[in-house]
């Protein structure tokens, strides 16, 4: 039997996800979902599916989990975590300006700035980046440029840093290739992007 499933579709800053309320819906295999919906030939179209829970513990207040288009997934997004916020206030699930939000690195702190009872902006306290994982901190040649001008950093999520003189002009796809393979990178979500701000 097929089950119909209410969505919405939202981005933050270019991520766009695919968003279902898990309290109204159960997502049986979340994995084989983001696939299938991700697709932008067959399907929905998005960067992954985001289920938003309730939290099943006194410390946060509702849960996130995400999980990118090739099905991995992810331990938290910054800007998933922003639509959620909006998301909550809007569809009337909270009436709350802080939210604790409860994901695979922990609980982050949403902001809600409301205007005329809209939700304008939201923002996320990440934490403190982490900059010295050792273990995984392995020299990355050929990959980064020159050494001293990449690095690893955690907020929550890791992500591979490599700083470019002109980054409209960099060859992003090239050094994506490279990286999506390197055992410097051996559980994470390979999910290259493009940050001209």
């Amino acid at each position: 039997m097929t089950q119909k499933i209410r969505f919405t579709k939202m981005h933050g800053a270019g991520n766009d996800y695919i968003y279902v309320d898990t309290s109204l819906y159960n997502i049986k295999d979340p994995a084989a979902a983001a696939i299938a919906w991700s697709d932008r030939h067959t399907g929905i179209g998005s960067d992954g599916l985001v289920l938003i829970g309730r939290s099943p513990i006194p410390e946060a207040d509702f849960t996130m989990r995400i999980f990118n288009a090739d099905g991995s997934e992810a331990m938290m997004c910054g800007n998933a975590s922003r639509c959620i916020g909006k998301y909550l206030y809007e569809k009337g699930l909270t009436d709350k300006t802080e939210i604790r939000l409860l994901t695979l690195s922990g609980i982050k702190l949403l902001f809600l700035h409301i205007v005329n009872g809209i939700v304008e902006s939201v923002t996320v306290d990440m934490g403190k980046p982490v900059f010295d994982n050792e273990e995984q901190f392995l020299p990355l040649k050929g990959v980064g440029g020159s050494e001293g001008n990449s690095l690893f950093v955690s907020m929550g999520n890791p992500h591979y840093v490599i700083f470019v003189g002109d980054a409209e002009h960099s060859d992003v796809t090239l050094r994506g290739s490279r990286l999506e393979h390197h055992a410097a990178f051996p559980a994470l979500q390979h999910r290259i992007c493009r940050n001209a701000s």
